[in-house]
C-alpha cells in the first residue's frame, strides 16, 4: 500500500516542482544572459525622442547640464549604487535568472552586484506601504502569462536615472516588464514606462539578450578593472 503523501514531503515536492525549482507549468527562463549591444541613451520602440511633459523635458535638460559640468553626479557609476529601471535592463554585463525557490524569481546582475527578488503572485504593496522604504530598483511583483514573466515595479527612490544620459523619472514611476524567450537562445524584455509627471504617455523599450550558460558571473568591485566587454557593440573602449 502506498504511504500518504504527507509522509514523503520531499518526494511530493519533486513531483510538483521541476528539477530547478520551477513549477512544471511555467516557462523556463532560467539561465545566464548577456546583451550583444549597448546604448547609453534609451531607445523607445518606434524610434524618436522620449515623450516628455514640459516638466520632464526641463528635468532632462538640467540633468544633462549637471552631468556635463560636474554639478550633478551619477551615483550608479561613482558609488556603484543600483542603476534602477529601466537603466538596469541596458546593462552590458551578464546576469542570471533563477526561478527558485517557488514563489520567487531572482535576477542576479554582475554590474554593481544588483539583485532583484521578484515576489510571485503577490499584490504590489500600496503607495503608503512603499513610501517609508523607496528602493533603487523598486518593489517588484510578478506573475506568468503564457510564455511570459510579467513584472510590475513601483516605489522607486529618487537616486536613479532611466538611462545613462540622465533621462529623469518622478516618484510616480511604474514599470511593467514582459520577459520571454523569443528563441531557444534569446531572451526579450519589453518594458513599459508609466510616469505621468514627466511623460505625456506611456512608452516602451525593448532589450534582447543571448543565452550564455557558458558564462559565470564575476566579482564586480567599484572602481576596479572588470570583465572584458569587447564583445558588446556600443561599449566605449577605455
Amino acid at each position: 500500500m502506498k504511504e500518504p503523501c504527507v509522509y514523503f514531503l520531499a518526494v511530493c515536492a519533486l513531483t510538483l516542482i521541476g528539477g530547478e525549482g520551477r513549477a512544471a507549468d511555467v516557462p523556463d527562463l532560467s539561465g545566464t544572459y548577456w546583451a550583444g549591444e549597448y546604448h547609453a541613451k534609451i531607445q523607445p520602440i518606434g524610434g524618436g525622442e522620449l515623450p516628455f511633459t514640459p516638466e520632464g523635458k526641463a528635468a532632462y535638460e538640467a540633468n544633462i547640464a549637471g552631468l556635463k559640468d560636474g554639478s550633478l553626479s551619477d551615483p550608479a557609476r561613482k558609488y556603484c549604487t543600483p542603476d534602477g529601471l529601466p537603466r538596469l535592463l541596458a546593462t552590458p554585463y551578464p546576469f542570471e535568472i533563477l526561478q527558485a525557490p517557488p514563489g520567487q524569481v531572482t535576477m542576479v546582475h554582475e554590474l554593481n552586484h544588483e539583485i532583484r527578488a521578484i515576489a510571485m503572485d503577490k499584490p504590489l504593496p500600496s503607495k503608503e506601504e512603499m513610501a517609508p522604504l523607496p528602493l533603487y530598483n523598486g518593489h517588484s511583483v510578478g506573475h506568468y502569462e503564457g510564455d511570459a514573466l510579467v513584472i510590475q515595479s513601483a516605489g522607486f527612490n529618487g537616486g536613479t536615472f532611466l538611462d545613462a544620459t540622465g533621462a529623469p523619472h518622478s516618484d510616480e514611476l511604474i514599470t511593467v516588464e514582459r520577459i520571454r524567450r523569443v528563441s531557444p537562445t534569446e531572451l526579450e524584455d519589453v518594458v513599459t514606462v508609466h510616469d505621468p509627471d514627466y511623460y505625456v504617455r506611456d512608452w516602451q523599450a525593448r532589450f534582447v539578450y543571448k543565452l550564455r550558460n557558458d558564462v559565470r558571473l564575476q566579482d564586480y568591485v567599484c572602481g576596479e578593472k572588470h570583465r572584458d566587454l569587447s564583445s558588446v557593440v556600443g561599449v566605449r573602449r577605455r
